[in-house]
């Protein structure tokens, strides 16, 4: 089997499965948020503004299986990024912290970007350019809650893609 890095290591899992597996747990990420998202005053507002943004619709007539889409489409868009950073930094720096079937630093170079992008791109692109009450009068609130639901996201990563490595190089 294929390391990440291109040469064989027990542990590891083809660069091509690792892309799916990120793509697989961004989802799954995405849909932990949901949780977290419900419970705070501003509940799914993030993923109504996204979907509005997205659709071209005023956020206020934005249908909530709309809003998830986005927000789990999304999601899976936002581990693909992950992986792709990882990737990345891996074919830069080979060898340096092997770990768990990723290199430890990739992983986490991977995960604080993608979660500073997807916190950074919601907060100040998306949100300004939805416009509209959620932007003027809860701006601070959405991207506070935002801000809360990426460290979530973070978070799963953080911990579902070695473990989903590790069960699949087995």
């Amino acid at each position: 089997m294929e390391s990440l890095t291109g040469g064989f290591v027990p542990g590891t899992v083809p660069s091509s499965w690792f892309l799916a597996i990120a793509v697989i747990v961004g989802v799954i990420a995405a849909l932990v948020m949901d949780w977290p998202m419900s419970r705070q005053p501003e509940g799914f507002t993030p993923a109504y503004i996204a979907a509005g943004v997205l659709t071209r619709t005023p956020t206020d007539s934005v249908r909530f299986r709309t809003a998830m889409l986005a927000h789990h489409l999304a999601g899976g868009l936002a581990g693909l990024l992950y992986a792709l950073v990882a990737l990345g930094v891996d074919q830069v720096t080979p060898g340096l912290s092997p770990a768990v079937g990723i290199a430890l630093h990739a992983h986490l170079i991977g995960v604080v970007a993608v979660v500073g992008f997807i916190y950074a791109f919601f907060a100040h692109l998306v949100l300004p350019r939805a416009g509209g009450r959620p932007y003027e009068e809860q701006a601070t609130a959405v991207r506070g809650q935002w801000l809360r639901s990426a460290l979530v996201y973070g978070l799963t990563v953080l911990v579902l893609v070695p473990a989903v490595v590790l069960s699949v190089a087995g």
